[in-house]
């Protein structure tokens, strides 16, 4: 019996050529996202690879419909042996500029909608006895970044999450993992939340402005963001975290090995200074 791979945020991007790769090598492919008008490009780059794609909508943050999503899976195709957690949203602003329902959609996206869907898939995995979930987090889940403190709030309670959860869950055979991309040239930045412009944050947010598009004017291609998704999924040898690319690692590697947290400070202060 094939293996089935439900995968979620996979109109665009990485999460498309992950779901892509994923099929190629094998898997019965469940990808989602919240408009399934927006299927072409996904529906395209499988029939160039050669493979098919099971396309359902789904919105992750409605609880209800993932559980009838899995439900659904389950006794149509046997069960979901991996699970991708891929989809998510930026956010652009420091605290004071944040309402508390901005910063409750960070955690609505990037936090309790993949802890949801972990929690839906853990019974079948548990009960087989194997399965693999991967959660599409960002370096942003270990380096706190200026202006991103919503989104990176919510990638930092994610790991926690999934770090937690990783011990327990393989004694009963499954997989728990991160996944951590650095900059990836996809539409997540144009979906971005931002502030008004003005304000006393102003010339400060430009500099950050300023830096990130110098970032994303070199960053990985979602072909091999999506390639290093599935590769991780698929490896055989298990390691709790990845990241995506060389850059990524060196980035992550920033913070992972800081004691007392002053390396991260010293190496994001230089982002908010002005020209």
């Amino acid at each position: 019996m094939t293996d089935v791979a439900l995968i979620t945020g996979t109109s665009s991007g990485m999460g498309l050529h992950a779901a892509v790769e994923l099929a190629r090598r094998g898997l019965h492919v469940v990808a989602t996202m919240r408009d399934v008008g927006r299927a072409a490009p996904l529906r395209e780059a499988a029939a160039a690879a050669g493979v098919e794609i099971d396309v359902r909508p789904l919105d992750v943050v409605d609880h209800e419909a993932a559980a009838r999503l899995v439900a659904e899976i389950e006794i149509e195709l046997g069960g979901i042996h991996v699970l991708v957690n891929n989809a998510g949203q930026g956010s652009v602003a420091t605290a004071e500029q944040l309402s508390m329902q901005q910063i409750q959609d960070q955690l609505d996206i990037n936090y309790l909608a993949p802890v949801n869907l972990t929690k839906l898939v853990l019974p079948g995995m548990r009960e087989r006895g194997n399965g693999r979930i991967l959660t599409v987090t960002s370096v942003g889940g270990t380096v706190g970044q200026p202006f991103a403190d919503a989104y990176c709030g919510a990638k930092f309670a994610v790991e926690g999450f999934m770090q937690s959860l990783a011990v327990v869950a393989e004694r009963f055979g499954i997989r728990v993992g991160v996944i951590e991309p650095a900059a990836v040239a996809s539409s997540f930045v144009a979906n971005v939340v931002r502030p008004e412009e003005g304000g006393p944050y102003a010339s400060l947010l430009a500099a950050y402005v300023g830096r990130t598009a110098g970032a994303f004017a070199n960053a990985q291609t979602p072909e091999s963001a999506g390639a290093a998704i599935a590769a991780a999924v698929m490896a055989d040898d298990y390691r709790f975290r990845r990241q995506s690319s060389e850059g990524a690692t060196a980035f992550a590697g920033v913070s992972l090995a800081d004691l007392d947290g002053e390396r991260v400070l010293g190496f994001t202060r230089p982002w908010i200074a002005a020209g």
